[in-house]
């Protein structure tokens, strides 16, 4: 089991994933690419992240955008999980 984060944890692990906005019991982040192409070879990419983690974001695309949530079920809200999720997302 994984352990939800408390309020002042989320602001404080916030500042490491500029880019990611808290909303609600998950952290949401929008990227934009060129085309459809690249946007998808983006979430082949997070795939494998997500599948390594055993982790897996909530998120959809629509053409040349991805929408990515960030959420932990099992601790029903945001843990460490998630924002080690993010930054490897962003890297």
């Amino acid at each position: 089991m994984v352990d939800k984060l408390d309020d002042a944890a989320i602001t404080a692990a916030l500042i490491d994933v500029p880019g990611w906005t808290r909303n609600g019991d998950g952290i949401d982040r929008r990227y934009v690419f060129k085309d459809f192409t690249a946007a998808f070879g983006f979430m082949a990419r997070v795939a494998l992240l997500a599948e390594k983690a055993d982790h897996h974001p909530e998120w959809s695309n629509v053409w040349n955008k991805v929408d990515i949530r960030l959420t932990t079920h099992d601790a029903g809200g945001l843990s460490t999980r998630d924002f080690a999720l993010a930054k490897a997302i962003d890297g």
